[in-house]
């Protein structure tokens, strides 16, 4: 086996020269040999640059086609690739550029047009990823490389590019790929160092272990790429495979996902639980409530008769031919979990992080538990540190081909999250049955300590006012030694009802009582506090617990 995780995209694009790799979803499209060119031209722009294997390069922008053929050209040529988030805060974009030492810097427009050039330290060259056009450089010659690049391009391959003459940079595994920057769920970004062989290991789980992906199936791309998780199985998997990825070009909203499956017709969905549970909140549950499936839910003979139905609409939801619906990022909501169960849906949620690449565990949906996030893939060795894992709840400890190799120009930040034998502290807390299926519990950090040193799991409460009809989202936080909640309202819920000021606020104190009775004394919440907009999140939908307090 070829362990050389370029190997893949060499193989896979000779593969597949003619096939469909990359979609705008209602603009233009690539093939393989399309993206193989590219790929070959800004080879000859990093040239003219003066790039060496080694250099940093940073990518800032929203999901395109354009952001893919950056990444590529980037790994492909031995450069690392630098992985910025577009929605993080000019500030923090320009420290992530000047903090890695960046010398190319992929931007979009939007990217472009809020971060200073002045202020961008190591920088000498920057290409406006829409175009590959230079935006600024150092050195003159490189707009002239791009000015005559089809002449450039033709002379190298008088004969055009063709599968034969495609080959991209020999790494070794242990050297630095991707620089990707935590999303800072509870602190702020940190250069994760992940090499090649992290890369190699995930793609090579996910072709072995997602195995009814097929050259030419259509995947939608709604989880940004700048994020492991995204970029991992919508974009990696998807090209070692052959596939056609399609991408939204907006944000992922119900209403634009649901057109975008019927569209593309995907086997396989990657997708955060607030997306799922807002399909099956929004879709779903409302027809359950309508006569006859409200009657015929009550009788055990006819339940699964309507069963049947639902999962039939929700699989024609997806565009008819998936699969799988692999969920990350968070728990699902058990209430939405239990019911996908009840209708057989083909659902798996699997577990990671981004110093994993992302990868921890995963099982085949017909395998999975409720409530568990599978077991520890290849390559990986997970233990929980708890004297009984089964029934004490532990950290999560990791070890294995997928994790990194420290946090970029941060030691102290390294070894502190690093054990001495080499095992890999995650922050999560969880328990693990005989076979080896973890049963997350929450973060240890977001853990609180009870007045009587009980431990309390935010995370297990919040669950339960998200459970209730008029809640969006939740979120648990100290104060003065009490435990209160603050609340998002479900607003398409109370306008759709036409729920007034005063009404809402009764009906919130009685759901603070009714979630209550089901706590015991020592998480109890004494008081709620409503919220006008969503919580400020990191990329795969995690609320930045730090932020609120």
């Amino acid at each position: 086996m070829d362990e050389r995780f370029l190997s893949f995209y060499e193989e896979s694009f000779k593969r597949n020269w003619n096939r469909p790799a990359l979609s705008d979803l209602e603009g233009a499209s690539y093939q393989y040999k399309d993206f193989a060119r590219k790929i070959k031209e800004l080879h000859i722009l990093f040239a003219a640059m003066g790039v060496n294997p080694g250099d940093k390069i940073s990518i800032c922008g929203k999901n395109s086609p354009h952001w893919a053929i950056s990444f590529f050209a980037t790994v492909s040529y031995g450069a690392v690739v630098v992985t910025i988030l577009h929605d993080f805060h000019a500030d923090s974009i320009q420290d992530i550029v000047n903090h890695s030492e960046s010398v190319v810097f992929f931007a979009d427009s939007v990217t472009k047009s809020k971060v200073k050039a002045e202020s961008l330290k190591t920088m000498k060259h920057i290409v406006l990823m829409e175009d590959f056009s230079i935006v600024s450089t150092t050195d003159d010659r490189v707009v002239e490389t791009c000015k005559s690049m089809n002449d450039i391009f033709n002379a190298k391959y008088p004969e055009g590019l063709n599968p034969e003459k495609l080959d991209f940079y020999r790494e070794s595994p242990e050297e630095l790929a991707v620089l990707n920057y935590t999303s800072g769920t509870m602190s702020s970004p940190k250069g994760v160092m992940l090499p090649y062989r992290s890369l190699w290991s995930n793609t090579r789980f996910a072709v072995d272990n997602i195995s009814f992906v097929k050259p030419g199936d259509g995947l939608v791309c709604m989880l940004p790429m700048a994020h492991m998780y995204g970029l991992a199985f919508e974009v990696l998997l998807s090209l070692a495979q052959g596939c056609h990825i399609h991408f939204l070009g907006r944000a992922p909203s119900p209403q634009v996902l649901l057109k975008a499956f019927q569209k593309v017709q995907p086997t396989l969905v990657l997708a955060v639980p607030l997306i799922i549970e807002k399909i099956v909140r929004g879709k779903i549950f409302p027809e359950l409530e309508k006569k006859p499936a409200s009657i015929l839910l009550k009788l055990p003979i006819l339940r699964n008769v309507v069963y049947k139905k639902v999962r039939e609409k929700l699989m024609e939801t997806f565009g008819g031919k998936l699969h799988q619906v692999v969920i990350g990022g968070a728990g699902l909501n058990s209430e939405g979990g239990d019911f996908l169960t009840k209708i057989g849906f083909p659902y798996s949620v699997g577990y990671g992080m981004t110093e994993c690449g992302p990868l921890i565990s995963y099982e085949y949906w017909t395998k999975y538990k409720p409530g568990c996030c599978g077991k520890a893939v290849n390559r990986m060795q997970v233990k929980i540190d708890s004297a009984d894992p089964e029934q004490v709840v532990g950290e999560i400890l990791v070890k294995g081909a997928n994790t990194m190799m420290g946090y970029y120009k941060n030691p102290e930040a390294t070894k502190l999250v690093f054990t001495d034998d080499g095992w890999l502290r995650t922050g999560d807390l969880a328990t693990m049955d005989k076979e080896g299926y973890i049963f997350i519990k929450g973060r240890n950090k977001s853990m609180i300590l009870g007045a009587n040193g009980q431990n309390i799991y935010p995370e297990e409460i919040e669950e339960k006012f998200n459970n209730e009809k008029y809640v969006l989202e939740s979120l648990i936080v100290e104060r003065n030694h009490k435990l209160e909640v603050i609340i998002v309202p479900d607003t398409e819920v109370i306008e759709k009802e036409n729920i007034g000021a005063d009404k809402l606020k009764s009906i919130f104190s009685e759901m603070l009582e009714t979630v209550n009775n089901k706590l015991p004394n020592y998480s109890k919440v004494v008081n709620f506090e409503l919220r006008d907009s969503e919580f400020e999140k990191t990329p795969k939908r995690s609320i930045r617990r730090f932020l609120y307090k």
